[in-house]
C-alpha cells in the first residue's frame, strides 16, 4: 500500500518505482562522495598517509574556524528573521533547539563510559548539531518524491548547530572541574557559572553572537554580507577540511582498540535520534516532509560547526576518532540507507498517508 503511495507521488508505477529507488540512493551517495568538501578531506588524509610536507599555518587554520563559525551563526539568524515567529513556525523550531540541547545531555554520560571525557563531548556535540549536507540530500530526495518541507525548516537547521555546542562545552567543563575539585578536595562551581564561562568561550560566543546580529539585522544586512558570507564559503570550508583530514589522518593510531565502539557509535546514535525525532512529530502533528527533516536533522553529526568549534574550545579532543566517525560512518550510512528509511516509516506511522 505504501508502494502504491510513492508511486503516485513520484509519478510512476509501483514496478517502475522499485527499479528506480536504487539508482537515486546510488545517485545520491556518489553525488556526496564525490562532493568537494569530501573529497578535500579525503586528500587531506592522502597527503599524510604519503608523507606530504604539506601544511597550513595554525594561525590560518584557526581564522578558517572563526570564520566557517561566524557565516553559519549569520545565515542561520538570517534564516529564523525570514521565517518570521508564528505559532506553526515556532513549534518545530523549539522541538529542533530541544533536541539539539537534549542530545548531549543523554549522550555524554553514555560515551564517557567508551571515550575520554574531550572525546565524548566533541562526539556528543556532533550528534547534538547536524549536518548541512545531509540536510541539503534529505531535501532534494524529498522533492523527487513529491513530499513537501515548510521553508523555516531551513531556520531549524541552522538554529540546531549552536546549543549542542554550548551544552556539550558546559558538560565537559563541569566534568573536568568535578575532576580537579576531588582531586584538590575544593567545591565545583554551581551550574551558572560553567554555562557562563562556556557561552564566552570565543567558538561559543562568536555562533551565538553571529546568530543575533543576523536575526537583528534582517534582510538588508544579508544582502551587504551575503556575499562574504555565503559565495566564499565553500572556498574556505574545503581548505579547512583539507587540514582536517590532515589531522585525523595523524590521530587515527590513537584509537586503536576502540575502532569498533566507533563504528557502533556512529551507526546507532543517527538511529536513536530519528527514533525519539519521529515521535516527536507525530506529537507535535507535523506534516510528513517535516517530520522526516526532523528526523534527518536529529540522526546527522555535523563535520563543519562542531568541529571548528571543538578545535578551539576542547583541543585535546581527538579530531581522528569525532571527524572520522561524522564524516566517514555517520554521513554515509544517512545518505544511502537512513533518508529513506525515515521516511518510509514516517509513512507507516502517520495514518493520513495510508487512510
Amino acid at each position: 500500500r505504501v508502494a502504491r503511495i510513492d508511486a503516485t507521488l513520484a509519478g510512476t508505477s509501483p514496478h517502475q518505482l522499485a527499479k528506480e529507488r536504487p539508482t537515486v540512493q546510488l545517485d545520491l551517495l556518489f553525488s556526496n562522495i564525490l562532493s568537494p568538501p569530501v573529497l578535500f578531506f579525503a586528500l587531506g588524509m592522502i597527503a599524510t598517509a604519503v608523507r606530504s610536507d604539506l601544511s597550513i599555518p595554525d594561525s590560518i587554520q584557526k581564522l578558517f574556524s572563526l570564520y566557517l563559525l561566524w557565516a553559519i551563526g549569520f545565515k542561520g539568524g538570517y534564516e529564523l528573521s525570514h521565517a518570521g515567529l508564528s505559532l506553526d513556525v515556532a513549534v518545530p523550531i523549539c522541538a529542533a533547539i530541544a533536541m539539539s540541547c537534549l542530545t548531549p545531555v543523554a549522550a555524554f554520560p553514555v560515551l564517557r563510559r567508551m571515550f575520554s571525557a574531550a572525546d565524548a563531548c566533541a562526539i556528543a556535540a556532533c550528534f547534538g548539531s547536524v549536518s548541512v549536507v545531509t540536510f541539503i540530500t534529505a531535501q532534494n530526495f524529498l522533492t523527487r518524491q513529491g513530499v513537501e518541507i515548510g521553508g523555516y525548516m531551513v531556520a531549524a537547521l541552522a538554529l540546531m548547530e549552536a546549543p549542542a555546542i554550548v551544552v556539550a562545552v558546559v558538560l565537559y567543563r563541569g566534568h573536568m572541574h568535578k575532576s580537579r575539585a576531588a582531586d584538590s578536595d575544593e567545591a565545583a562551581p554551581g551550574v551558572m557559572p560553567l554555562i557562563r564561562e562556556s557561552a564566552t568561550a570565543a567558538p561559543v560566543f562568536l555562533l551565538l553572537g553571529s546568530l543575533l546580529v543576523g536575526l537583528l539585522a534582517g534582510e538588508p544586512g544579508w544582502k551587504t554580507l551575503q556575499p562574504f558570507c555565503e559565495d566564499i564559503f565553500h572556498g574556505v570550508l574545503v581548505l579547512f577540511l583539507l587540514e582536517a583530514g590532515m589531522t585525523a589522518s595523524r590521530r587515527l593510531a590513537e584509537i586503536e582498540g576502540i575502532r569498533f565502539k566507533a563504528v557502533a557509535t556512529g551507526l546507532v546514535m543517527p538511529l536513536i535520534g530519528a527514533t525519539v525525532a519521529i515521535g516527536l512529530g507525530r506529537v507535535l502533528g507535523l506534516s510528513v516532509g517535516d517530520a522526516t527533516i526532523l528526523a534527518v536533522l536529529a540522526a546527522s553529526a555535523s563535520y563543519i560547526a562542531v568541529p571548528a568549534a571543538m578545535r578551539i574550545a576542547v583541543p585535546e579532543a581527538n579530531s581522528g576518532l569525532y571527524l572520522p566517525m561524522s564524516l566517514g560512518i555517520t554521513f554515509p550510512f544517512n545518505i544511502a540507507i537512513g533518508i529513506p528509511l525515515y521516511l518510509g516509516t514516517v509513512r507507516l506511522l502517520w495514518p493520513e498517508t495510508i487512510g
